[in-house]
């Protein structure tokens, strides 16, 4: 079975960090484009930040520009998404899957996501 299962989210304060990580199994991600998107309480879902499996080339939101560094592990077969400087704002539950680097867009199933919260 082809899955991404996201993992790492949490409660953290505002200012602080976390490390979320998207683990592929019954595949190899290494030529996919694997983004990281989100969904607000009332919002609709949006993309975060992209990263290509040909050329190590990413994309962000603007909302994340500066804060949040896609990367991607081959070997471990994993492409995580280190946030800093977390705002309030960001709390979401935030998903993996396929993507268009240069639009961001998602393509294939959602998972489960993982809650990310960011309070005081």
């Amino acid at each position: 079975q082809l899955q991404l299962v996201e993992s790492g989210g949490g409660l953290v304060q505002p200012g602080g960090s976390l490390r979320l990580s998207c683990a592929a199994s019954g595949f190899t991600l290494d030529r996919y484009d694997i983004g990281w998107f989100r969904q607000a309480p009332g919002k609709e879902r949006e993309g975060v930040s992209c990263i290509s499996g040909s050329d190590g080339s990413t994309n962000y939101a603007d909302s994340v520009k500066g804060r949040f560094t896609i990367s991607r592990d081959n070997a471990k077969n994993t492409v995580y998404l280190q946030m800093n400087s977390l705002k309030p704002e960001d709390t979401a539950i935030y998903y993996c899957l396929g993507c268009s680097v240069p639009t961001m867009g998602p393509f294939g199933s959602w998972g489960q996501g993982t809650q990310v919260t960011v309070s005081s």
